[in-house]
């Protein structure tokens, strides 16, 4: 068991240290993306950035639709939103990276609101179907479309990213891809570390799989929010998170239904974790369409609330 525990521990250091440079090399690319884009991070944020931290949301989603365990597929997106937004954008709001998104957030806010809805119509229902997987796939994909043309007719000022990255975008890509590789590798390191810890102390299963592995899909979105609110590059902090939701539930659970022929949501989803993903969600959109400010009380407030949210699941 020493043994083990010890071998485990520079696992879970080595991990962080991946995800904390994996962030780094992102969001730089991401900014460096932008301004060769002339569009705002905000939206590199909400796509390219998004779109590599779900990677290991997507991972874990597959192999459980392989397993046909689609309990731990469904469970994985539920839990990653509210740790998205109640511990992630809390962390941004503490930092100060909220405070400022940029334009365009009140367009993005509503994608979430929207794809908020989508996910509780197919809860209480019960089930995804292959047919509707595909659907919301196709309307990922236009509101990609629609976000670019919309960013590109505003015309919005680049946010000064103070970026170290040379302003070469045959550099900027592989350098955000491999960003996005690092943060992968870290986060499977740091969970297979920390649970292997957890094994060694004696914890259940059912305990490392709720705290351990549903927070170590939502790790990457961590590492590049206090990488970028650190950088104070707000755009790329709060855009990432709004896009992983929509990717998590229209780009996810449409990749888990479609290929597994039809996704069943088990009932017990409904009758309290959905309300918890409806009620954090609907409290930050309405805050951003509101144009309020998400002070560091506010942030403080949400990260205590998600510490409030896994202890009455392990009571």
């Amino acid at each position: 068991m020493t043994t083990l525990a010890m071998a485990d521990g520079p696992l879970v250091l080595l991990g962080f240290v991946l995800l904390m440079l994996g962030g780094e090399l992102v969001v730089q690319g991401a900014v460096t993306i932008a301004g060769r884009l002339r569009v705002p991070p905000l939206l590199v944020g909400f796509t390219i950035v998004a779109i590599g931290t779900s990677l290991p949301e997507l991972a874990v989603v597959l192999e459980a639709v392989n397993e046909g365990t689609h309990e731990i597929a469904v469970g994985g997106v539920l839990g990653s939103n509210v740790a998205n937004v109640m511990l992630v954008l809390g962390t941004a709001s503490l930092l100060g990276a909220a405070s400022d998104p940029g334009q365009g957030i009140r367009r993005d806010a509503t994608a979430v609101a929207v794809a908020t809805v989508i996910l509780l119509a197919a809860v209480l229902i019960g089930e995804i179907a292959w047919q509707f997987g595909v659907l919301m796939l196709l309307g990922l994909a236009a509101y990609y479309s629609y976000s670019y043309r919309a960013s590109k007719a505003e015309g919005t000022d680049i946010e000064d990213s103070d970026t170290w990255l040379p302003d070469y975008i045959l550099l900027a890509v592989p350098v955000t891809v491999f960003g996005g590789y690092m943060i992968w590798t870290g986060a499977e390191m740091l969970v297979e570390g920390a649970t292997g810890l957890a094994g060694s102390y004696g914890i259940s299963e059912s305990v490392i799989g709720l705290s351990v592995v549903a927070l170590g899909t939502s790790l990457p979105e961590l590492a590049v929010t206090i990488v970028a609110g650190l950088r104070g590059q707000g755009g790329v902090a709060v855009g990432n998170v709004l896009g992983s939701n929509v990717i998590n539930i229209l780009g996810i659970l449409g990749v888990a239904a479609t290929y597994s022929g039809g996704l069943i949501i088990a009932p017990e989803f409904a009758a309290r974790d959905i309300w918890v993903v409806v009620l954090t969600s609907g409290f930050i959109v309405a805050m951003l369409l509101d144009e309020r400010h998400i002070g560091k009380r506010v942030g403080a407030a949400m990260v205590g609330g998600y510490l409030a949210y896994m202890a009455m699941l392990y009571l």
